[in-house]
């Protein structure tokens, strides 16, 4: 089976995930392709025999399959020290929001894409997330003992072997769309929010590749970084062995794990950017912006 071009991946990709037979009008709305496009790409896969009167084909299933998540990874042992004093008794991921824990929010969008090989990474107050086991019976625990010594750097050490066709997540983002989260990707990408200005981690994109990584930035390239990133299977052996020799460099253990990819060994790497809304995603970074969103809180 030949490659996929990135437009047939996404016409595919929507056949696939629908019941009902999409329209070509449907399609180009799902992916902002001209019908023109979208008219060239159906032909291209029904003379491939990978769509056939509206369905995708047993064929069409095949071709996809190279580019299916095999696996998510969850960031999650830090303290969470800005949404103290909740997080003295509770790790920040656990932390409930009208009456929900944060990190259900994408779990169940990872279950509900088919994503059932699933790692949390933790460390303090590590026991505790034994409770979602009730409910996730799936997921696997890996340990990071020198979480309170070592920036995130060191969570993504302890899963470096689990990275190939996976999604990291940091696992106190509160999830609103799930349908973000998806069963197959073409490329390497981490998730953006497009914006003209901000004083958080962003990102300078150029031709839909990630050239920077930074704090604070202005302009028309600029997107407010978001803390979901997929790795394709060859990306993924590039960061297990990448996340070693930095982590192992002077100061390594001071840096967060995405500026592997990113910064200090940005010559490695293509990553791409993928959008998402500001209203997909919740970030609470601090207990007065949990007050806000959770009135319970604020007594």
């Amino acid at each position: 089976m030949n490659k996929l071009t990135e437009k047939q991946f996404e016409i595919l990709r929507i056949f696939e995930e629908n019941k009902e037979k999409p329209t070509q009008r449907e399609l180009g709305n799902h992916t902002g392709f001209s019908l023109g496009t979208v008219n060239k790409v159906i032909k291209e896969l029904s003379e491939m025999n990978l769509i056939r009167d509206g369905e995708i084909t047993k064929k069409g299933q095949n071709a996809l399959e190279p580019y299916r998540v095999k696996r998510a990874v969850f960031i999650a042992a830090g303290f969470g020290s800005r949404l103290v004093p909740i997080t003295f008794n509770t790790p920040k991921p656990l932390v409930r929001v009208h009456g929900v824990r944060i990190i259900d929010t994408l779990l169940d969008a990872c279950l509900n894409a088919g994503i059932e090989e699933i790692y949390i990474v933790r460390g303090y107050l590590a026991e505790q997330f034994d409770q979602l086991l009730y409910k996730y019976p799936m997921i696997r625990f890996l340990e990071n003992p020198v979480y309170n010594e070592a920036n995130n750097i060191s969570s993504a050490m302890v899963a470096r072997h689990l990275l190939s066709n996976a999604y990291v997540f940091e696992a106190d983002l509160l999830l609103a769309n799930p349908s973000i989260i998806t069963r197959y990707h073409y490329t390497s990408d981490f998730l953006g929010i497009k914006t003209k200005r901000t004083d958080d981690w962003c990102l300078r994109v150029k031709d839909g590749v990630i050239k920077e990584e930074k704090v604070g930035g202005e302009g028309d390239d600029i997107w407010q970084m978001v803390g979901i990133s997929y790795w394709n299977a060859e990306d993924g052996q590039k960061l297990e062995k990448d996340l070693v020799s930095i982590y192992g460099s002077p100061g390594g253990k001071e840096r967060y794990w995405e500026q592997v990819p990113l910064v200090y060994s940005r010559e490695n790497y293509e990553v791409r950017i993928r959008e998402c809304l500001a209203e997909d995603i919740v970030e609470i970074d601090t207990f007065k912006e949990l007050k806000s969103i959770d009135k319970t809180y604020d007594v």
